[in-house]
């Protein structure tokens, strides 16, 4: 009988767990100790309030073990079988270290706690989702952006590097300027207007390149992550509607035994009613 009793008790203890007063409450304690690990890189702050911000922090950390024990407690081993819940396992647990010698750049660590909010809040965990499912098509637009860079360090290597080595003396270099000019960060009056006085026709370079690198090669890096987290989401409501076509079906499924064991017992009532006039 106890066998059949502890998974019912850990299933109450999950739903427990998932119940919005719990998770709105995670989600507020994890905002205010990512506050805290804020505050405390104010020196002044920290030299007024640092014993009671470090109690706070203490205490949520708490919090977020008991947390992660009872979730283990209730979902036993199918816990690490969730990427979302052994990330939670990893942050909390590099909490847990000791932040002195060797480990004392694990204090600075503490921050990642406040990415637990991502595991939190099923809009945020859907973006993650899906810039993780755009790595495969990711891969073949930078695969091509990294070409074009190649082609074009090479060709501005061999124009400009004589007159502007500093920009563009090594292929390196180039690319790094190139890079710079795809983020439109003071390409024209920092980069491209110095070449063009010297070369008048570079303009047709930094043109095209901008055209194809940023315009273009960065739209589809954005079209393809894009299109990732709307396929993850069409992927959630697929399984939604799997989820309630099962459930409806079970309890129509469950609701015809049901009839059916009632016109059993109808009969039997009428082949006793038969008998008894008999």
């Amino acid at each position: 009988m106890s066998e059949n009793i502890a998974p019912a008790w850990r299933t109450r203890l999950a739903e427990v767990l998932e119940t919005p007063i719990v998770e709105r409450t995670l989600i507020v304690l994890i905002l205010i100790n990512a506050a805290i690990l804020g505050m405390e890189t104010y020196p002044s702050v920290t030299a007024r309030w640092g014993p009671l911000l470090s109690l706070a922090d203490t205490l949520i950390l708490a919090v977020f073990v008991i947390e992660i024990a009872l979730r283990l407690i209730a979902h036993g081993a199918r816990f690490f079988r969730d990427p979302w819940s052994i990330f939670d396992f990893i942050v909390v647990g590099i909490a847990l270290v000791p932040s002195s010698g060797p480990f004392a750049v694990l204090r600075a660590l503490r921050v990642l706690r406040a990415l637990r909010i991502l595991t939190m809040v099923p809009s945020m965990r859907r973006v993650v989702g899906g810039l993780l499912g755009a790595i495969p098509g990711l891969s073949s637009v930078i695969a091509v952006m990294a070409l074009i860079f190649y082609v074009g360090a090479v060709i501005a290597t061999q124009l400009f590097g004589d007159k502007f080595p500093a920009w563009f003396g090594t292929l390196g270099e180039s690319g790094y300027t190139l890079f710079q000019v795809m983020t439109l960060e003071s390409w024209s009056m920092g980069i491209a207007r110095p070449v063009i006085e010297v070369f008048p026709k570079a303009w047709i370079f930094f043109v095209i390149f901008i055209l194809i690198a940023t315009f273009t090669m960065l739209n589809l890096f954005i079209a393809v992550i894009v299109n990732a987290i709307q396929s993850e989401h069409e992927a959630e409501v697929k399984q939604a509607e799997h989820d309630t076509v099962e459930h409806v079906d079970a309890q129509a499924e469950a609701t015809r035994g049901e009839i059916k064991a009632l016109r059993e017992e109808i009969r039997e009532l009428r082949s006793l009613l038969m008998r008894q006039r008999g």
